[in-house]
């Protein structure tokens, strides 16, 4: 959970970014030894903070770099031993945490390859989980990293938040993996939880600190989106962390102030009088759920508008995806499983659960039972989370009932 604000920490400290996050790493190897034996210390992240820094002094010592940097790390810390007082400034954090991303969505990197670094430094997402996100192979996103960071040393990249004029160019990208980050938080691709509330609050931290830094319309889309959507997870789990779907889900349990933060930063992005973007889109979407008294009552169509407009700004299998499901609420399960086959005639999402747990829900609303058991069967052996997959294996078997 600390790892991103420890690395950016001593990325500052060093100028080093890949330095950083071996000291980071060591830091974390000492801690398994120390805290075995002496107790988990009162501050953990300070604790690895200064073992990491000294890690550095070290390091510096090695290379017998005796110069100005070095003397600036070493000051006042020969002697020194980890303690609650190492803990940095929570300011200072977000500063860190931000110029960490920035730093990965340098434009000397691919943008692609800055995505995959940042969302493995900063958002401690797994190569699976980013390689999903990509819907590309492990090895290609493991590839992208490396060389991500071999870049960024060769290219002396410095370690800060960039100047106003500088930001704009690497906006886009820093959106985007605030945005990858809080869709895992929400939809966690594998493990035993649905929903990563800790990562998905970490997103929507950012989103803030980002709509201070860059008061531009499309931040303002995004913190709309994350608190619109993060709205719901009160009423996404039950009480005993299985998934709730949104059908079934008790909306007096949604939390109210979300939603009208959320509609107030949509309402931001909406004045700007520029015509809304991706994530302004999927606010709005996120709106329409938001205000409904229920799903009968939600209006489809309009999501249905929505997810066309999303679909030619930024065409996505998902996004088509979830547009088939509004089709069928608004027009009917047919016109969904019409939208589907579009979908699996392009080969589109073939090595994942979406698309047959969607087109079994849709043959079981039409009574095709069949067809809809080896629907889900096949959801199943494709799901990685296992709280979803408990849900899909529930259905299934109900199914079986029928």
């Amino acid at each position: 959970m600390e790892s991103a604000r420890i690395v950016g920490a001593l990325a500052r400290y060093t100028g080093d970014f890949p330095l950083a996050e071996d000291l980071a790493q060591e830091a974390l190897a000492e801690a398994l030894v120390s805290w075995s034996v002496d107790g988990v210390p009162a501050q953990p992240a300070g604790w690895l903070l200064t073992v990491g820094r000294r890690r550095a002094i070290d390091t510096f010592r090695r290379r017998a770099a005796r110069d100005e940097r070095y003397a600036l790390l070493a000051r006042g810390l020969d002697g020194e031993t980890p303690g609650p007082d190492a803990l940095f400034d929570p300011e200072a954090v977000d500063d860190d945490i931000l110029a960490l991303m920035f730093v990965s969505c340098h434009p000397v990197l691919a943008r692609e390859a800055g995505i995959a670094l940042t969302l493995r430094v900063v958002g401690g997402l797994s190569t699976a989980e980013i390689a999903k996100a990509f819907l590309v192979p492990q090895p290609t996103i493991q590839a992208r990293i490396t060389r991500a960071k071999k870049a960024l040393a060769a290219a002396n990249v410095p370690f800060a938040v960039p100047p106003p004029e500088e930001r704009a160019a690497r906006l886009g990208s820093v959106l985007q993996v605030v945005y990858l980050i809080f869709t895992e938080g929400s939809y966690a691709s594998g493990g035993p939880e649905w929903i990563r509330t800790s990562l998905a609050s970490e997103a929507r931290r950012l989103a803030r600190v980002l709509v201070r830094l860059v008061p531009q319309p499309e931040v303002f889309g995004l913190l709309a989106l994350m608190e619109l959507t993060a709205a719901r997870f009160p009423a996404r789990l039950d009480a005993a962390g299985r998934p709730v779907l949104l059908e079934d889900q008790d909306r007096r349990l949604w939390d109210q102030s979300a939603i009208r933060r959320g509609r107030a930063a949509l309402a931001q992005d909406v004045a700007a009088g520029r015509g809304l973007g991706v994530y302004g889109l999927q606010a709005s979407i996120a709106e329409c759920h938001a205000v409904a008294r229920s799903v009968k009552k939600t209006d489809w169509p309009r999501i249905v508008a929505l997810y066309g407009a999303l679909g030619k700004l930024a065409p996505s299998p998902v996004i088509e995806l979830n547009r088939a499901v509004a089709v069928a609420m608004a027009s009917g399960a047919e016109a969904g499983l019409g939208v589907l086959d579009a979908i699996d005639a392009r080969g589109w999402l073939a090595e994942t659960h979406l698309l047959p747990s969607i087109r079994g829900e849709l043959l079981l609303r039409l009574g095709r039972i069949g067809e809809a058991r080896a629907e889900l069967s096949r959801a199943i052996g494709l799901c990685g989370n296992d709280a979803e997959r408990a849900v899909l294996q529930d259905k299934l078997d109900g199914v079986g009932r029928v």
